[in-house]
């Protein structure tokens, strides 16, 4: 049986690995087992982040409906309350939007709710 040189298989993945690492700091940027180690830890943070990303909007939506609601001398809970027992059904986010971008509908909603 021949003997087999790996050398071309394992060039073309760590030119692969270090490829996808191109932009970063020092060796982690040219190095294979660095690059490899910050690649990695890179894909977990990106997984995590885009799950963490949809609670940190609603937390920042949360925010946003409560300092609109506060002037109109409702809390933010008690407007949830209201319309949940009224049955309007409008989530978070677009009830966020309506109160940046919509003042005067976002009040009817929340006299609606009252």
């Amino acid at each position: 049986m021949p003997r087999v040189k790996r050398g071309v298989t394992s060039h073309r993945r760590h030119k692969k690995i270090v490829g996808a690492a191109k932009g970063y700091k020092n060796l982690r940027g040219r190095t294979f087992k660095a690059s490899h180690n910050a690649w990695m830890k890179a894909g977990i943070n990106a997984y995590e982040s885009r799950r963490l990303k949809k609670r940190t909007f609603r937390g920042l939506w949360i925010t946003r409906i409560n300092a609109a609601c506060r002037p109109m001398g409702i809390s933010y809970s008690r407007l949830i309350e209201g319309m949940t027992k009224k049955g309007v059904l409008i989530n978070r986010k677009m009830l966020s939007e309506l109160a940046i971008n919509e003042p005067e509908v976002f009040k009817k909603v929340v006299e609606e709710a009252r």
